[in-house]
C-alpha cells in the first residue's frame, strides 16, 4: 500500500496566507526571509479539519539591533480555528542553528513554502550543514516522542491518531538518524518512510494509520497498534542509549554565525 502526498495549499489559503504574511512586513517594519508550512500539512499527514501552521523567519532593519535594549525575537499573531502564524528574528534563529534546533533544521526543509528568499535560505542550509546534528536532534526527538508517548499513549487501548503521529514522527526521525547520522532527517513523513528501511508488515500498519488519520477529524481516535508500538519502543530505546555516547563536534562556528547575520541584516 503507498498513499501520494501532494504538499500543495489551494490557491484561495495561500492567498489569504500571503496576505497575512505582506501585512506582518508592513506593521512590524521587517522582511521576512522564509516563510513555510509546518506541522501536519508539511509533516505529510493532515486532518480534513487540520489547521495552518505558517512559520517564517524575518530580519529587521539594522538600526533596530543597535540598542542596549534589545527587542522582542519572535512576532506572532492570535492563533485562531484555521491560522497560526508565528515567527524568529534571524538573531534568534541563527543562535537556535548553532546548538542545532532541530525545529529550525525542518523549516529549512518544509516541501511547502510561501516566502522564500534563495539567497538566504542557500546561506542558511550551507551553514545548518556544517553543524554537528547528532546529538541535539536525537535529545529532541526523544524528548518530544517520549514526552507525548508518556501522556497520550502509555496505558490507554484507545488513542488520539494526531498525537500517535506526533509519536511515530519522532521515532522515525531516531531511526532515520540511526542509519543515516551525518544527514538530517526530512520533515515529511513520507520522505522519512522511504529511507529507514522498515519491513513490509510495519510499513502497511505506518500506512494504515495515515488512511485513518486522513478521513477523520483533529480529534479523531483508534486503538493502537502492537508492531507500531513496538517500533516506538524499540526506536527510543537505542536513542537512551546511543544519546549519552554521541558527542558533538565542538568546532567553532559562532564567528561564522555573526558573519552572516550581518550580511543578512545589512541586505534586509
Amino acid at each position: 500500500m503507498t498513499i501520494t502526498f501532494n504538499p500543495s495549499i489551494s490557491a484561495e489559503m495561500r492567498d489569504t496566507i500571503m496576505a497575512e504574511l505582506q501585512k506582518i512586513e508592513v506593521e512590524g517594519d521587517l522582511r521576512i526571509l522564509f516563510a513555510i508550512e509546518s506541522g501536519s500539512r508539511a509533516w505529510g499527514f493532515p486532518s480534513p479539519d487540520s489547521d495552518y501552521d505558517v512559520r517564517f523567519v524575518y530580519a529587521r532593519p539594522v538600526d533596530w539591533y543597535l540598542t542596549l535594549a534589545p527587542g522582542r525575537d519572535v512576532y506572532e499573531l492570535p492563533i485562531d480555528k484555521v491560522l497560526d502564524i508565528n515567527g524568529w528574528d534571524i538573531k534568534k534563529a541563527l543562535g537556535l542553528l548553532l546548538k542545532p534546533n532541530p525545529v529550525m533544521l525542518e523549516w529549512l526543509s518544509s516541501p511547502i513554502r510561501y516566502i522564500w528568499d534563495d539567497k538566504v535560505c542557500q546561506q542558511l542550509i550551507q551553514f545548518s550543514k556544517k553543524v554537528t546534528h547528532g546529538p541535539a536532534c536525537l535529545n529532541h526527538y526523544l524528548h518530544l516522542g517520549g514526552r507525548q508517548w508518556d501522556i497520550y499513549i502509555d496505558g490507554k487501548d484507545e488513542v488520539n491518531l494526531k498525537k500517535y503521529f506526533y509519536i511515530v514522527r519522532p521515532a522515525m526521525a531516531v531511526r532515520w538518524m540511526r542509519l543515516h547520522p551525518t544527514i538530517i532527517p526530512p520533515m515529511n513523513f513520507h520522505e522519512l518512510l522511504k529511507g529507514i528501511d522498515l519491513d513490509e508488515g510495519l510499513t502497511h500498519a505506518l500506512y494504515e494509520l495515515l488512511l485513518a488519520k486522513s478521513r477523520s477529524k483533529e480529534i479523531g481516535k483508534a486503538s493502537r497498534v502492537d508492531v507500531i508500538d513496538s517500533f516506538i519502543n524499540s526506536e527510543f530505546d537505542w536513542a537512551r542509549k546511543a544519546v549519552k555516547s554521541i558527542k558533538g563536534d565542538k568546532s567553532p562556528l559562532r564567528a561564522e554565525a555573526n558573519d552572516l547575520f550581518r550580511t543578512i541584516i545589512q541586505a534586509a
